[in-house]
């Protein structure tokens, strides 16, 4: 499925954390046999090899070059959901050469999928408006957070019992204000962005609704 140029057909995934936008993702990759890259690993990514290595997170020089260095087969496997490495995650995100090291590693991703695939899809928070501003097709997939609340609950409480509903809500509001809030690349719909609200839709009919879009691209392509 490419098109007349060559290039490969990007689809951009941006979203509040719970929004299903990951599973979306992964479902699209699997249909259209694309490259699928889960962009919020990348820092856990880069802070799991300094703790790994015996490094500490907040040594900017090396955290930026570990960031440089970074493949996904180097953290294949790894423990990146721990708490240790979502502390350290936070601290390495601060650093703007990692940042930009790691902004660099998603557009070549985009531009050369991994194994000379067609098209790439990437899901995060910035994805269409800053990382693949140009992507064939941008979707925004959103949810009520009290709905979000209760998909992220419902995931935690299988490892964490003790986990109480309200408390995760609280951390998804207070995470949402930070995204969109903050001055390097908020967490903000593209203007071009296809929206898609899974409150009340099953992930089957959330796929039904990408797909239409995405098929449409095709064909006019093809005509």
């Amino acid at each position: 499925m490419g098109s007349e140029t060559n290039k490969p057909f990007v689809i951009a995934l941006d979203g509040p954390a719970a929004s299903g936008k990951g599973t979306l993702a992964r479902a699209l990759a699997d249909i259209y046999d694309f490259e699928y890259l889960d962009t919020g690993i990348l820092y856990r990514g880069v802070a799991w090899l300094m703790l790994d290595n015996g490094l500490l997170p907040k040594d900017e020089e090396t955290a930026a070059a570990t960031a440089r260095g970074f493949s996904l087969d180097a953290i294949k496997d790894a423990p990146l959901r721990s708490r240790e490495v979502g502390a350290a995650a936070s601290v390495v995100a601060a650093n703007k050469n990692v940042r930009a090291a790691l902004l660099d590693f998603q557009r070549t991703f985009a531009v050369n999928p991994p194994n000379n695939s067609a098209g790439a899809i990437l899901d995060g928070r910035d994805i269409g408006t800053v990382v693949c501003p140009d992507a064939t097709v941008k979707f925004f997939v959103s949810a009520s957070l009290e709905q979000r609340a209760k998909r992220r609950w419902l995931e935690l409480k299988e490892d964490r019992p003790e986990i109480q509903l309200a408390d995760v809500l609280a951390d998804l509001k207070e995470r949402d204000t930070r995204d969109a809030s903050r001055a390097d690349a908020p967490m903000i719909a593209a203007d071009d962005a296809e929206l898609i609200d899974t409150s009340d839709l099953a992930i089957d009919a959330v796929i039904a609704a990408a797909r239409c879009i995405i098929d449409d691209i095709f064909e006019r392509s093809a005509d």
